[in-house]
């Protein structure tokens, strides 16, 4: 049995515009990020969610509020939909990683599963927890939204069977089929965009 499970990338903050790694700082939301909020709950308001998830970092939970007041549903929080921990990397810009770290900072673009934050977590890692606690909203109330981050949905739906593109929208809307009560889940479909390189977080 698959139930469908709504993943939505925050809005932007001032840490995806000038492409820095947020990690698990406390972003908040820009101007625009509150703005692409406000038309992810409109979009949310139609899907008719069940229940409302979201990470416990700032810039996903100001996301998850406005989204809330849409729909009508309290906010729940997972730990295990947080962005990756990016260790030495957090506050740093992108050119400066490149620079310093390129090897690294290519496998990390290339979403490599052996990839590790210098000092932080690994992809591995992030996989396992967010596939864990997918499975488990699946089988609650359905269907539900989660309002998370650009890695986390990448990381999902690879490890669902998706081929991810290079970069999820700030705001974009994800719908993956997860399978309850086994051990493996196979999405049937996937509504995203490709485009340019990522921005983390």
């Amino acid at each position: 049995m698959r139930r469908t499970v709504w993943l939505a990338r925050h809005g932007r903050t001032d840490y995806n515009n000038s492409r820095r790694f947020q990690g698990h700082l406390p972003v908040a939301l820009d101007g625009l990020g509150r703005e692409q909020a406000q038309r992810l709950a409109t979009k949310a308001a139609a899907l008719g969610p069940k229940a409302l998830w979201s990470s416990p970092l700032r810039r996903a939970r100001e996301t998850a509020e406005i989204v809330a007041q849409q729909v009508g549903l309290p906010i729940r929080e997972d730990p295990r939909l947080a962005e990756t921990d990016a260790g030495e990397w957090t506050d740093l810009d992108f050119a400066e990683v490149r620079d310093r770290w390129p090897e690294q900072f290519n496998r990390f673009l290339a979403l490599d599963p052996t990839f590790a934050f210098p000092g932080g977590e690994s992809f591995a890692q992030q996989t396992e927890r967010v596939v864990e606690a997918l499975q488990e909203i699946a089988a609650g109330p359905s269907p539900a939204l989660v309002i998370c981050h650009g890695v986390v949905i990448r990381l999902a739906m690879r490890a669902f069977g998706v081929e991810p593109p290079q970069r999820i929208e700030n705001g974009e809307l994800v719908a993956l089929e997860v399978p309850i009560g086994c051990g493996e889940a196979t999405p049937l479909r996937s509504t995203n965009a490709a485009g340019s390189p990522q921005t983390a977080g």
